[in-house]
């Protein structure tokens, strides 16, 4: 695989189990109406037409998306809505990011090819965002203000700014070489059978996940979960759509070397998940671990194991269980043996 500095953010990454990093622009909707006291249902389909035609006429390029990459999702009752209330909240998604590729070919090194594509990206999302946000939208008579923003999990600046302001200030305390800095990665809303032993189980495997999150670098801890919350969040039921308990996964991937984490990090952001064979795209949320999510387990592992001998929290594990059976996670002392046990 090429190496992760030298990979522009419009260019697709093929991982492993037969997944790819799609690249794709993402923009967070939420729609007012322009009189709080307005009591009828929004016309979503009105709504798209209105959007995905403002893409293609309003900007300085010309986007086109297809219906589905417009999500919306419509407040459930109304009657129960506050004033200050949106009618309905959504994503925008450009998938088609060709347009931001230069056509002419440049001297110019790699890394700062890849700045460069770097910086286009971000001027030219943060240049929609402040094009669409504030626009009036007029569905049957009825007037609506849309309000844009860009997703945090998508934009790796802001991250990055969020954890060097937070460890400036708790390495002011190690002047003698014991600086701290982040290492560990929250990826929420991939599907779990992409994550799973074909054939085996719908669940996913530590083994397999190790496997595919190895190509960014060597991992110190691993832990995978069942994610139902993940489509609670984001009001899924209001399309009327059951939620089915283990579709979604969450991962939190600890690397050893903070480099190994940087990369991950910035490859994943601005990136879907794809499957060799699916048409779906797993739009997932990746943030960096702010809580210390391993360092905080094994405290509380330790307090529950001496008063409860099971747990009821759902974890998955591909080694023989030892004195703690509700962690799952993978260490670097024991990855070898591990990845050889078939």
């Amino acid at each position: 695989m090429r190496p992760l500095e030298t990979l522009p953010p419009t260019e697709t990454l093929e991982i492993e189990n037969g997944l790819s990093l799609v690249p794709r622009m993402k923009l967070n909707l939420t729609i007012h109406p322009s009189l709080p006291s307005v009591s009828k249902p929004i016309d979503e389909w009105q709504l798209k037409r209105a959007l995905i035609d403002f893409l293609k006429t309003s900007l300085s390029v010309s986007i086109t998306i297809a219906e589905e990459d417009l999500q919306i999702r419509r407040l459930k009752d109304l009657k129960k809505r506050r004033r200050d209330e949106p009618v309905a909240r959504g994503a925008l998604f450009i998938r088609d990011l060709g347009f931001l590729n230069s056509k002419k070919k440049t001297e110019d090194s790699a890394d700062n090819d890849v700045k460069e594509m770097e910086k286009k990206l971000s001027d030219w999302r943060r240049y929609a965002a402040e094009k669409m946000d504030g626009i009036e939208l007029n569905l049957e008579g009825v007037k609506y203000n849309l309000s844009v923003e860009i997703p945090v999990s998508d934009d790796f600046e802001r991250m990055r700014k969020d954890w060097e302001e937070l460890y400036a200030f708790r390495n002011r305390d190690y002047s003698r070489g014991g600086r701290q800095g982040p290492d560990t990665i929250v990826l929420r809303g991939v599907p779990s059978r992409w994550f799973a032993e074909p054939r085996v189980s719908s669940k996913p495997s530590m083994l397999v996940t190790h496997t595919i999150f190895s190509t960014f670098g060597k991992i110190r801890n691993l832990n995978v979960a069942e994610d139902d919350d993940f489509r609670k969040e984001t009001d899924e039921d209001d399309l009327g759509v059951d939620i089915v308990s283990g579709l979604h996964c969450k991962i939190v991937v600890q690397f050893e070397k903070y480099q190994d984490f940087y990369n991950a990090l910035k490859v994943l952001c601005g990136r879907s998940l794809q499957k060799q064979g699916s048409r779906l795209s797993a739009d997932y949320e990746v943030t960096w671990d702010k809580d210390g999510f391993f360092r905080n387990s094994r405290s509380q592992n330790q307090e529950k194991s001496s008063r409860m001998p099971e747990t009821t929290a759902v974890r998955y594990r591909t080694e023989t269980p030892r004195r703690e059976p509700h962690i799952s996670q993978y260490t670097s002392n024991d990855t070898r043996r591990k990845r050889f046990k078939e």
